[in-house]
Order: structure tokens, then C-alpha cells, then sequence
């Protein structure tokens, strides 16, 4: 396996790492080597889970030995009543634990299956519920509460007998934990060797270095102080699958309590009033837990809470009442509920609890039932307002009444429900008890974290590092294009105002035909409500083609190319869906599938269609919430009323951003479920006008925006998605060309960072001879001895972030990083003083070949020969390009002398232009060795925009020639062409100076190009200058206005 060198830890890596992963990896060490919080984005299929999980356990493992080299000493202790001992030991070490935490037992199984993959084997566990680990033969078959309260009635009675196993088996199964385990692993452990595998989790994460779970066992405090074993001040935790953390912040922060609900818990007290009373009676016992009158004074409580609740005025019952969150308090007082009491209450339930639950058990027969005791309802609640005995909380709360109709049967008239509502509106309360608690490092991470700002802003913590990582793949693996109008010219809007017409619904339906028809294998169309979907689907089975003879309804067309699925409302039925999806997606007699799904839907939500399960994903519209929901609109006022109040300066995320953004991260989640890993590849479709807008698509995750493209015509949208899939079908998942092109790329761009920056830092190499071309080893100090990533020895040498080199060139990320090959497959050494370099492959200096002009026969370096990117130079003698090439090749030869021409013009036109110069008179540039021309190296010349972005760091010399680079990588060759004419026509002075600087500074404010507009005023002459700054301002104040 290949170890490279991150910021001075030796991460050891299953596979061959691609540049994003690497980045990725050094921003989670520098995160826990900094001791602060981390917020990164990476897209599905970049092996995201992987890069974390080997970057933790690498530092992890730098500070000290894992825990499963010493478990033989530590297992004599686990299964003592106190494990004294064991934690002992673990604190002396005072060694980090890792909490690794997602939001599914389904996306726990995939990381166990990745640790399983990695070469990291330290001691482990994952948590999990009793639904899921329970092997009791009747208490396995009950839920929730009921199944709770069940196994808490046999621990307290000892008549457990999988729990009175536990103790006996983890002493004499110390090596438990060595190996990875899944909850079905330690579930087979239970049921063969009798444990119950519940409390053996339980029980190991006192002594694991990384533990598993699902993220409500650190966000709900009971859960977490279950965890008692963890030295929170020397804890990091990971959430991965992180999109959804605010909301289930918030969630868990707040409550709802249904008028019936309440009365239920009135019966449960009133039940406790009466049993108590008879316990009483036959035992004659005075035990104050059994109190009746505690019980009667709990029951008088809650039915004055209930008079309060349906005496509470409400004059509109969209808007219900609505107070600030201290109201809680005042409301509460009035029933003489305040922090001293409540604490009492909170035991009085509890002794409810437990009075209930016997009563169930004596009256039972062999059968275990289970108790849902209501009334613990009312103690977690009673425990989220009077938190830590403080107020300060609820200013970020809001107190809620709405009223709803119920179901009406018959002649009978339902009587009307009131739900009271605390809503929590800040998801950093939360989050602010792990700072408290003082943990070391907390990383977020996900697919769709974007834009990060308010995500950031949402949870109240700082994140000092931060990440929006590209993806793997290259630009002809993936189409997006937006859609703005239909196949009639009607405008796609799926706004409340045009939802519902007609004309939407059928130019939707025309359009969903024509692209079943192109996209192959499963296609996904994402609606932005239910309602929506229902109303589409159901004007689609009635409608027919106004525009044609067909007499055939939408929805019969649609069929006619996919069969088609609908995502259901019930979660019960999902999975059959699922089921139904995969069963006619692999029937040979039809043409693939269609998934009709929701955004924020199960469909929408991690799942994994990869390949032929999801060829495309249509996008009907924006997700946004309904604004008249009570909790939407409060949540908007809120935010609001905290951006007002905060001082000018300050960054405030208004009702109105955050309203746009859920929507647009809803729409980033739905478009992750496609192109799900490096060979993959499918089409993202956009089909509302509103994605067209800049504002909208600046909303998108990083790597999706350099792709989109607005296509004003829809049969200028169906001749090229039609064209990418023809493409696509030609070839295997990704076409072999496409492979070996984008292979020569990343060795080359990868490799020829080394001397690049070795030049520019240490300055140029020495040779005794100008014309050796030396294939030799690097220096020592460069690569270590177990072969790490060239580039990140090379950001060691230079004491800069690793990012530094490999993330300079993510803007064009579909391009660049698409098709890469991993990042320590090739290096480039420098060919003498004049500059030339010579690929090589690291294995062949294991070769110690020292002949020159050898060529190994390597698949990855053969025939990857000279060609002089400077060939017009005017001081230095070069062969002409088209002497370099053989007659095979003239079609190529063309192309590629044109471009060299291109760049040798631009390279003498900014030297005599801009003032940029060498002694040598000319502009130096990486060049690639001697020889033939291959296909490969004309493609990777073809393409030399794809190479990397270099940062300006050493005289002016390199400083033009990094510019240059840039101005190459983020350009189109016709813009590239457009910029070699401005600098002719300076060259010949057809054109005075100032409309060249305003067409150039024109050419360099498009999106994604701003470090071109700024450090082009670098070559400015002079007196130009403040000219310049004028238009750089310019351009600054456009964007600030949003015009931009």
C-alpha cells in the first residue's frame, strides 16, 4: 500500500490517492494537529470515508500505538464491576479517542466496510440500539419505548440471561474490538456464544481508540452521558454525512406535545394514582417512591397545563400564537412549574416509570409486552426547558399553539387538536455542549455542505479549516445542462404561481418523455413537493400531446421508454419501492427505468445509483419550503431579527438566505445521486428558468458549477445530451482514450510540480554538462523511503500546506482533476540548464538506468517523448515541432504546432508587451523530453490547459511563466486565442493600450477568474496602473451588487 507523508505524518492509503484525496487528507491532519474544528466538502465517489478514516487513524496512531497491543492486560479488567483498572491504564496513555458518527446504521456499515479495507486495525466498536441488537427472544420483537422499558425491567430484575453473559465473555475474549465489526457481526457473537451484545458495546467503548455510532448519541444528552467512558477533553468527533446536522440539532433541541398526547399522560398518572393507592393498601407499606399524592399532584399539573394550553387565544389558525421563547417560563410559573420543581416532577415520573412497568409484568403471563409510558415525554421535555437551570436558551426559542381540525367521520365533527411547540432556532446549542465539554477537534463533513458560510454561520462555531473539494472525474463523464424552457418554448417555473397551470404541467410531461426517450438504463426525476409530483403524475395520465395526432397520454409515452416508480409517503412501503426500481431496472424487455421521486426524500437521501441504477437525474424545480408553515416562517423572522440586531460588521445569515439555501441544499443532495464513483458518468438536468440565475447556480457544490451549461433552446439541450450518451455508449464506462489521455495529464501535471517549484524555491539545478539528461533518484530529503506522494514531500521541503500545490488548480476541477491518474504514479527531474524535463516513472530509478536515451517499456512512461513548448523563442535554437513528428501523425501535427505557436506568441508577446524577460530573452516553460510524438503526449498538448496552476513564488521570470499557465488553465482556447490577439495587436500597436486593458479585464471578470484580473495588473506599465485598479473596482462593485 502507498504511505505518503502529510504534514509529517505517514498516512498509510489502500490505493493510489488522486490530488483531491490528498488534500482532503491534509486539511483533517492539519485540523487535529491544530486542535481546531473543520468543515469539509467533498463529492460522492472521491472516496471521502476513506481519506478520513486513514488521515485520523494516522495521527492517531503518530502519538502512540493503538489499544489493541496491549489488550491482553487490559482484558483481565473488562469484565470487572468498575473497570478502575482499565481506565487507569487508558488515562496514563492519554492517547485522543476518535467518535466517528453518521447519520444511519446503514452509512456505519459502509465506513466499517472501508476501516475493513484499510491497513488501520485499531481497537473499535459501534453502538447501536436495542432495536438493532437486542437477541432476547420476545424483547427483539417489540419497539421503542415499549422495548426500552422491557430490557430495563429484566436488568433490574436479573432475569437477563444474554446480560449476565456479558462480563464473562469480554474477560475471556480480551482480542474483541482488534478486528473491525459490524452490528450484525457482534449480533452472530450473541447468538452463538450467548452474550447480549447491547451492553458488550457498552461495555468495550470504555477502552476502544475509535468508536461508531449514529449522531443522536452525541447530540441527545441522555445519550451522551451514557458514554461514560470517554474523556471528552481529549475527544475528536467526526460527523460525516453532515448535511442534516442543523436540522437534527434544532430537532433535538425542541419539542411538540399534542393536546392528545397530553391526555394520555393524564390517564398514566391517574392509572399511578390509583396503583400506588392499592400497592399501599395490601403491602401497608409507607415507601415514599410510591407516594399516590406525588402522583395526584403530577396528574392536577398537567390538567391545568391543559386548560392553558386550549384557553390560549387564537384568532387565525395559519398563524396561531405565537410568543418569544421565555414565554415558556412565564407559562409554566403560573402552574408552579419552575426549576426547583421540576426537578421533582422529573423523579415522580420516573418512580411512574418503574410503578407501571411492574404492574405490566405481574399481570402478564410468559409473554413480555412491553410498557410505553407516556409520561417520559413530559420528563424530556421538562429536561430540555429548564436545561442546566438556566434561561439564557430560550432567547433562541419560540413558543408555538397551533390549532388543527381532526378527522371528521360520519355526522360526528372531530373535535379540534392544539399542539404546544418550543421550537429551537439556534442548531448550535447543541453543538456548544461539545465546547464545553472541551473536545479537541470536531470535523464536518459531507457531499453537500455548500455554501459553507452559512452553514458555518447556522451551527455557531468557528471553522478554521475548510474545504470544497472537486471531484475525480473529467468533464466528458458528466453533462449538466439547465433547461430553462420546454419543447413548446414554455418556461419551466415551478413557483405556486404556475405550478398548477396546465401548460406547465404538460410542457413538464413533453419534456420528461423526451429525455426518457435519450437517457439509457435509470433515470431520476426529483419533484420539489409531493403535491407536485401527485398533481403532475395525475395530469400526465389524462394528458395527452395538444401538438399532435398521438392519442396516447403523457404518461403512457413516458412508459412506453421507462417503466416507471413512484417514491411513496409511507416509509413502510420504501422499501418495496426500492425493490420495484432494481426488479424493472433489470428487465431486458424495456429500455431502463424511471424513479419519480421528492427532493429531501428517502430517494434523495443516500442512496447509491450508481451506473445503470442512475444514467440522469432531472431537477424540476427549487425545493423551497412552504412559506406560511408556521415553523418556516418563524425560523425566517428569527433570523431576521438576529441579523438586525448584530453589529455592521458582523456576518448574519438573513430569514430569506437561509431560505434559499435549504432549497439549494436539497437540490445539491438529489444531484449526488448520480456519478457515484470514478467511472462513472450521467447527465444532471436542471428544468426551471430560476437555475439559469447566477445567484442560483453559486449555490451549487463547487465541483458541479465549471460544468453547467444553459441551453436557451431545448433541442439545442436534446441534440447534445443525446450526442454525450452516444459517446458514452460507444465506449466502456469511461472511454479508453479518455483514459489514456487523462492518465498523461495527471502524471504530467503531478510530476512537473516537483522541479517547477524546486526552481522556483531553491533555485535552478546544476548540471556539469547542459546536455546529460539525467535519470537518477531524487534527493532523499524529497521522497521518503516508503514512496509517498511526491508532492507532499515537496510541500514538506518547502514548509508550505500541501494544499498550496494541489489545490491551486481545482477551479476548472471537471477538466483537471477528472480523469486522473493517482498522485504518486510519475515525477519529472530537471533535463539541465535549459529547463528541458524528462518523465519518469518512480520505479525506474529502482532500475538505475543511466544510459541515456533508454526507453523503458513502462505503460504508464512509454514513448512519453520531448515536445518544446517554446519553439519560436528568439534566443534559444530549438528543432522546429514539426521535425519532431512523424508522417503518421500530420493530422496531429496541425493541432499541435498551432498551439505551440499560440503559446510560444503569448510567452515573447508578454515579455515585450508586459515586460517580462529572462537572460535568455525568452520565457521558460516545463517541457516534456526528446524524441517521437505519440498520441498521448499530442492529446496531453491538446489539452495543456488541463495542467496545474502555479502560484507566483519566486523573481519575475517564473512569475510570468505561472501567470501565463494560468491564463492557459482557466480559458477556453478560443478565449486563449482571443487574449494572443489582444497581445498582437499591442505588438503592432493596431490598438491603443487602454481598450486592450478593458477587453482583457473583461475577459478575466468572468466567474472563477478573478486571480487573473487581479494579478494582471502586476505586468501593467506604470502609468496604467490606476487605470486598471478602476476597473478591478469595478468589477468588485458589480458582484457586490449581485449584477455579477
Amino acid at each position: 500500500m502507498p504511505v505518503y507523508k502529510i504534514r509529517g505524518i505517514d498516512v498509510d492509503f489502500p490505493f493510489e490517492a488522486y490530488d483531491c484525496q490528498i488534500v482532503y487528507m491534509e486539511k483533517v491532519i492539519r485540523s487535529l494537529q491544530e486542535r481546531c474544528n473543520a468543515l469539509l466538502e467533498s463529492p460522492t465517489g472521491t472516496g471521502k470515508t476513506l481519506c478520513l478514516l486513514c488521515a485520523t487513524l494516522a495521527w492517531r496512531k503518530s502519538l502512540g500505538d493503538f489499544s489493541t497491543g496491549s489488550t491482553q492486560g487490559k482484558g483481565r479488567d473488562l469484565g470487572s464491576e468498575n473497570f478502575e483498572m482499565s481506565q487507569e491504564e487508558g488515562a496514563g496513555r492519554n492517547l485522543p479517542t476518535i467518535i466517528y458518527t453518521s447519520r444511519t446504521h446503514s452509512q456505519l456499515q459502509q465506513v466499517i466496510k472501508e476501516l475493513k479495507a484499510s491497513n488501520y486495525r485499531p481497537k473499535m466498536v459501534i453502538l447501536g440500539s436495542r432495536e438493532q441488537m437486542c437477541i432476547h427472544d420476545e424483547v427483539r420483537i417489540l419497539r421503542g419505548s415499549a422495548q426500552n422499558n422491557a430490557c430495563h425491567y429484566l436488568w433490574r430484575k436479573r432475569s437477563c440471561s444474554h446480560h449476565t453473559r456479558v462480563s464473562d465473555y469480554i474477560k475471556k475474549n480480551p482480542e474483541l474490538g482488534n478486528e473491525p465489526f459490524d452490528i450484525e457481526d457482534l449480533v452472530d457473537i450473541g447468538r452463538k456464544k450467548g452474550p447480549c451484545p447491547y451492553y458488550v458495546s457498552r461495555e468495550l467503548h470504555k477502552l476502544v481508540d475509535i468508536l461508531f455510532a449514529p449522531y443522536n448519541y452525541l447530540i441527545d444528552p441522555g445519550n451522551r452521558r451514557s458514554l461514560t467512558g470517554i474523556q471528552w477533553d481529549n475527544t475528536v468527533l467526526i460527523f460525516d454525512e453532515a448535511h442534516n446536522l442543523e436540522s437534527m440539532c434544532a430537532d433535538a433541541a425542541s419539542f411538540d406535545l399534542l393536546s392528545g398526547h397530553l391526555s394520555a399522560c393524564i390517564s398514566e398518572a391517574k392509572q399511578c394514582v390509583d396503583l400506588s393507592l392499592e400497592r399501599r393498601a395490601i403491602e401497608k407499606s409507607d415507601d415514599k417512591s410510591l407516594d399516590p399524592d406525588n402522583f395526584a399532584i403530577l396528574r392536577a399539573l398537567l390538567l391545568k397545563l391543559e386548560k392553558r394550553v386550549a384557553d390560549v387565544p387564537i384568532e387565525s389558525k395559519e398563524l396561531g400564537f405565537t410568543q418569544p421563547g421565555p414565554y415558556i417560563f412565564e407559562l409554566l410559573a403560573d402552574l408552579n412549574i419552575t426549576h426547583a420543581t421540576a426537578k421533582m416532577l422529573i423523579d415522580t415520573i420516573d418512580q411512574a416509570a418503574l410503578l407501571l412497568e411492574d404492574v405490566e409484568a405481574g399481570n402478564r403471563s410468559s409473554k413480555i409486552r412491553g410498557t410505553v409510558c407516556r409520561l417520559e415525554s413530559v420528563k424530556d421535555i421538562l429536561k430540555i426547558i429548564f436545561k442546566d437551570g438556566d434561561k439564557s436558551h430560550s432567547k433562541f426559542y419560540r413558543v408555538h399553539v397551533q390549532e388543527s381540525q381532526g378527522n371528521s367521520t360520519g355526522a360526528f365533527k372531530a373535535k379540534a387538536s392544539r399542539t404546544l411547540s418550543w421550537w429551537c432556532f439556534n442548531p448550535g446549542i447543541a453543538m456548544e455542549e461539545f465546547a464545553k465539554l472541551g473536545v479537541r477537534s470536531i470535523i464536518l463533513t459531507s457531499g453537500t455542505l455548500s455554501p459553507l458560510d452559512s452553514f458555518a454561520l447556522e451551527l455557531k462555531l468557528e471553522f478554521p479549516v475548510r474545504l470544497e473539494n472537486p471531484h475525480v472525474i473529467s468533464s466528458n463523464q458528466v453533462w449538466v445542462g439547465v433547461v430553462p424552457t420546454g419543447p413548446s418554448g414554455c418556461s419551466f417555473n415551478s413557483s405556486y404561481r404556475n405550478r398548477d397551470s396546465h401548460e406547465y404541467k404538460q410542457e413538464l410531461g413533453n419534456a420528461v418523455v423526451n429525455f426518457a426517450r435519450i437517457v439509457p438504463d435509470g433515470l431520476l426525476v426529483f419533484f420539489p413537493s409531493y403535491y407536485l409530483m401527485d398533481q403532475c403524475i395525475d395530469s400526465w395520465k389524462n394528458m395527452g400531446n395538444s401538438s399532435s395526432t398521438n392519442p396516447s397520454t403523457i404518461w403512457e409515452r413516458i412508459c412506453k421508454h421507462k417503466q416507471p416508480v413512484v417514491e411513496p409517503k409511507q416509509s413502510a412501503l420504501f422499501s418495496y419501492a426500492i425493490e420495484d426500481y432494481k426488479t424493472k431496472l433489470n428487465d431486458t424487455s424495456a429500455s431502463g427505468a424511471i424513479f419519480l421521486a421528492v427532493c429531501r426524500g428517502k430517494v434523495s437521501e443516500g442512496l447509491d445509483f450508481a451506473d445503470q441504477a442512475g444514467r440522469a437525474v432531472i431537477i424540476t424545480g427549487m425545493p423551497f419550503a412552504m412559506r406560511t408553515d408556521p415553523k418556516i416562517r418563524l425560523k425566517r423572522e428569527y433570523l431576521d431579527q438576529q441579523a438586525l440586531s448584530q453589529k455592521k460588521e458582523c456576518v448574519v445569515l438573513t430569514g430569506e438566505e437561509w431560505y434559499s439555501q435549504q432549497a439549494a441544499r436539497a437540490v445539491n443532495q438529489a444531484v449526488g445521486r448520480v456519478i457515484r464513483h470514478r467511472h462513472d458518468y450521467g447527465a444532471i438536468i436542471f428544468c426551471d428558468e430560476r437555475f439559469s440565475q447566477q445567484n442560483r447556480q453559486s449555490q451549487m457544490s463547487l465541483w458541479l458549477r465549471p460544468h453547467v451549461k444553459c441551453y436557451h433552446k431545448f433541442g439545442d439541450a436534446v441534440f447534445t445530451l443525446t450526442k454525450f450518451f452516444r459517446e458514452r455508449g460507444t465506449s466502456s464506462s469511461v472511454e479508453p482514450k479518455s483514459i489514456e489521455r487523462l492518465s498523461t495529464v495527471r502524471s504530467d501535471s503531478i510530476s512537473s510540480l516537483k522541479p517547477l517549484l524546486e526552481e522556483r524555491i531553491h533555485g535552478p539545478p546544476k548540471l556539469a554538462n547542459a546536455n546529460e539528461v539525467k535519470i537518477d533518484r531524487l534527493p532523499t530529503n524529497t521522497f521518503s523511503a516508503k514512496t509517498p506522494s511526491c508532492v507532499a514531500a515537496m510541500a514538506e521541503d518547502s514548509k508550505m500546506p500541501l494544499s498550496y500545490f494541489l489545490a491551486s488548480g481545482r477551479r476548472n476541477s471537471g477538466n483537471q482533476l477528472g480523469g486522473i491518474v493517482p498522485a504518486n504514479r510519475a515525477t519529472l527531474t530537471s533535463n539541465g540548464q535549459n529547463g528541458l524535463l524528462t518523465l519518469k516513472n518512480s520505479r525506474d530509478s529502482e532500475d538505475k538506468l543511466r544510459a541515456v536515451g533508454f526507453k523503458k517499456k513502462d505503460p504508464l512512461c512509454q514513448d512519453c517523448e520531448v515536445v518544446d513548448l517554446t519553439a519560436d523563442l528568439p534566443s534559444r535554437e530549438h528543432p522546429r515541432t514539426e521535425d519532431m513528428i512523424s508522417s503518421s501523425k500530420k493530422s496531429k501535427t496541425l493541432k499541435l504546432d498551432k498551439h505551440c505557436k499560440q503559446v510560444s506568441q503569448a510567452s515573447s508577446l508578454m515579455q515585450e508587451e508586459l515586460g517580462i524577460s529572462n537572460s535568455n530573452g525568452g520565457m521558460q516553460h516545463a517541457q516534456v523530453s526528446s524524441g517521437a510524438i505519440t498520441p498521448r503526449t499530442v492529446s496531453l498538448i491538446e489539452n495543456n490547459r488541463d495542467l496545474p496552476t502555479f502560484v507566483p513564488c519566486g523573481d519575475e521570470e517564473t512569475r510570468g511563466s505561472t501567470f501565463l499557465s494560468q491564463v492557459q488553465e482557466k480559458l477556453t482556447t478560443e478565449e486563449y486565442s482571443e487574449f494572443v490577439g489582444f497581445m498582437k495587436a499591442l505588438k503592432s500597436k493596431t490598438m491603443k493600450i487602454i481598450p486592450v486593458l478593458e477587453a482583457i479585464a473583461r475577459l478575466f471578470s468572468l466567474p472563477g477568474r478573478l486571480v487573473l484580473l487581479r494579478r494582471f495588473k502586476d505586468y501593467v506599465p506604470a502609468k496604467y496602473q490606476l487605470m486598471y485598479e478602476q476597473l478591478i473596482k469595478a468589477h468588485d462593485a458589480t458582484v457586490a451588487s449581485g449584477d455579477g
